[in-house]
């Protein structure tokens, strides 16, 4: 295993949208692991494969890693089958927008279809913050990043953060 580099917004690779897999071979296990390696080492709970720059449909996530425990999980072309008429509001981050953390609204709960790492297909009724984070890395395949389901405004400012947190590790 080997960890990638995160892509950071406004990258212009994080607005492609992801191919599909065509099967679950060595070489999407080994994506897999690289990227739950790449995600752990930063901290983070969910990674899509565009952000270490892998267009494909792939994406890691561990909500146990929040309280110091691992349950590694892969969502192989994952898709939401249903998504209910409730909404949630949750305060998101991402490791491709550094920093920032936004309100966004989003359906409380979701069934989706994927392949596992195995290739076996399943499939999930997720709520609460399994439902929201699947939502988020779901949008990363198809170019979406939280920032643009936020106003104008406020996509923006949070673009000038990055860029300028970016910019001050750069000259230290």
């Amino acid at each position: 295993m080997s960890i990638r580099p995160i892509l950071i917004a406004p990258d212009p690779r994080l607005k492609a949208v992801s191919e599909p897999v065509a099967r679950v071979d060595d070489e999407i296990k080994k994506l897999v692991d690289d990227m739950l390696e790449s995600m752990y080492a930063a901290e983070g709970i969910g990674l899509a494969a565009i952000q270490v720059g892998v267009p494909r449909r792939v994406l890691v996530m561990d909500l146990a890693q929040k309280e110091g425990r691992r349950e590694p999980q892969a969502f192989i072309n994952p898709r939401i089958l249903w998504a209910s008429d409730e909404t949630t509001l949750v305060q998101e981050g991402c490791l491709s927008v550094p920093d920032i953390w936004e309100d966004v609204e989003r359906p409380s709960r979701i069934r989706a279809e994927f392949l596992d790492r195995d290739g076996t297909l399943q499939a999930i009724d997720a709520e609460e913050l399994l439902a929201t984070c699947l939502q988020h890395e779901m949008d990363h395949l198809n170019g979406i990043l939280f920032i643009d389901h936020l106003s104008k405004l406020k996509r923006s400012i949070a673009l000038r953060k990055v860029q300028k947190a970016k910019r001050l590790e750069k000259a230290s």
